[in-house]
């Protein structure tokens, strides 16, 4: 059982704000209410396209995203690189304070570290793990390979679903590791938004 209060204040200490709530729909509301006329990245997120994000910040925000459909994934990347304030989700968060993302095309890590005035990542209580190890094995093991379904890509560990086999696939969703210890000093301000029910994978 997660202790909400201990992993806030270990999180604020780390140099991150934080904000709490019970439901994925209080916190898109939250964040709809945070953003208003600025330019938006968004990073490939399960979480963020459940909680519908795209369309509400796009309702009042130039938002770019390579999931939005619009057929120029590569260019919605580029322009979400240069964007004022990016989302994203995380593939584990320690109880530690470390933050865990994997990524393939690198261009959500890429933001989570250096040119935003804003970085906002949604934390559902599934991608919470007790200490580094748990977050770092959360990752691999489970967030991966479900990413890499998604993705409809043939890797091994996408077939069998198991588990990471570290493969040499050319399908290999798995290119970088990056870990937050503390919030990057290249971020202008960044808040995990924390979320009391599973979201996303």
């Amino acid at each position: 059982m997660t202790n909400w209060d201990a992993l806030t204040q270990t999180l604020e200490r780390h140099g991150f704000t934080v904000s709490r709530f019970a439901t994925g729909r209080e916190a898109a509301a939250y964040i709809d209410g945070k953003i208003d006329g600025k330019t938006v990245g968004m990073g490939g997120s399960i979480t963020l396209k459940d909680l519908g994000l795209y369309e509400l910040l796009a309702a009042h925000n130039t938002v770019h995203w390579h999931w939005s459909g619009d057929g120029q994934p590569a260019r919605a990347r580029d322009l979400a690189v240069g964007a004022q304030v990016y989302l994203s989700s995380v593939n584990a968060l320690a109880e530690t304070g470390e933050i865990i993302n994997i990524d393939g095309t690198c261009n959500r890590v890429a933001s989570l570290l250096y040119g935003h005035e804003e970085v906002y990542l949604v934390v559902g209580a599934n991608k919470i793990a007790p200490d580094a190890e748990a977050a770092l094995w959360r990752a691999r093991n489970v967030a991966s390979p479900k990413n890499a379904q998604h993705l409809g890509r043939k890797t091994p560990c996408a077939v069998k679903g198991d588990r990471c086999y570290d493969c040499d696939s050319p399908e290999r969703v798995c290119g970088s590791l990056v870990t937050l210890w503390r919030k990057p000093g290249g971020i202008g301000r960044m808040e995990v938004v924390l979320v009391e029910e599973d979201l996303g994978y």
